[in-house]
């Protein structure tokens, strides 16, 4: 992963690909989330991946963030199926890369928490009920199914609870593949309560490649970056919410967007190397996150 050493100018993420997909009359309400147009709309993710890619980024995460062997069985899909799936997912998005030959573009493979799967708002609360090891029967076969693909790193995002954590990088460490790990938080804790400090420290493995915090408010991030420092020697990954906040109960985004790219400099300031944006941060949200990381320092 020579492009994540990150010595230089930040690696751009994108932002959220939900949100740009819905910006196009997508209806994302199915438990499957975004997953669902892997069968439905394929071309449309490969879109909102370009959209992506001319806004700035460098990398564009998978639409496999709610896909699992599980969700799809659920809407009748076969186990052989459900992986094909999988693997189009990281498919698709290095087809997108291909719009403008010459300029390398990376393929993070997204895997979700367990609570995403159940579509009920449980990845902002963390603590299912499940062993460790059930966790990593859950996700061991999404891991496995999209390393077929051989993308560029995972992405180990939205992860609300240490133990949920600990799981995926057990099961990550038997692939050959590098990850980052990034938890949702609130304020200086995960969602489920634990410190930042000790959710961090899972990643001073050689199978984790950068950590930091996702799916989280703006005002969080700069704090969690001054932990992430202290906790381990590792590159920083991070990508937040716009600042609306999610009702699971509505299933709608309320308040207003708080993200800038004043914001974004001070995260590359305190230390930050992968910058993007998650829920609800479009093309043109990372498109000035990208101008205001590039332009020449005054």
């Amino acid at each position: 992963m020579d492009a994540f050493s990150l010595s230089g100018a930040p690696t751009i993420l994108d932002g959220g690909l939900a949100t740009e997909l819905e910006a196009h009359g997508h209806d994302l309400s199915d438990a499957l989330w975004s997953a669902r147009l892997l069968v439905d709309a394929p071309e449309e993710i490969v879109a909102a991946h370009a959209a992506f890619f001319r806004a700035g980024a460098s990398v564009a995460t998978t639409v496999s963030y709610q896909a699992s062997f599980e969700g799809f069985a659920q809407r009748g899909v076969e186990r052989a199926e459900a992986a094909r799936l999988m693997r189009r997912s990281v498919e698709l998005a290095r087809l997108a890369g291909e719009v403008e030959p010459g300029r390398h573009r990376w393929v993070a493979a997204s895997i979700g928490p367990y609570g995403a799967m159940l579509a009920d708002g449980s990845e902002y609360r963390g603590r299912y009920g499940l062993t460790k090891r059930e966790l990593r029967a859950f996700h061991r076969p999404r891991l496995e199914a999209l390393a077929e693909a051989r993308p560029d790193v995972y992405a180990l995002e939205t992860v609300p609870d240490v133990d949920e954590a600990e799981a995926l990088v057990d099961e990550v460490t038997a692939l050959d593949l590098p990850a980052w790990l990034s938890f949702t938080i609130s304020g200086v804790r995960t969602r489920a309560g634990q410190p930042l400090a000790e959710a961090f420290s899972l990643a001073d493995t050689d199978a984790i490649m950068a950590v930091g915090v996702n799916c989280s408010a703006p005002e969080d991030v700069l704090t969690a970056i001054e932990i992430a420092r202290e906790v381990v020697e590792k590159p920083i990954v991070v990508y937040p919410n716009s600042g609306e906040d999610w009702d699971a109960q509505r299933h709608a985004w309320t308040g207003r967007s708080r993200l800038s790219a004043e914001q974004a400099r001070s995260w590359r300031a305190a230390g930050a190397q992968l910058i993007g944006g998650c829920c609800r941060v479009g093309p043109a949200d990372i498109a000035a996150v990208a101008d205001a990381l590039t332009a020449p320092s005054d």
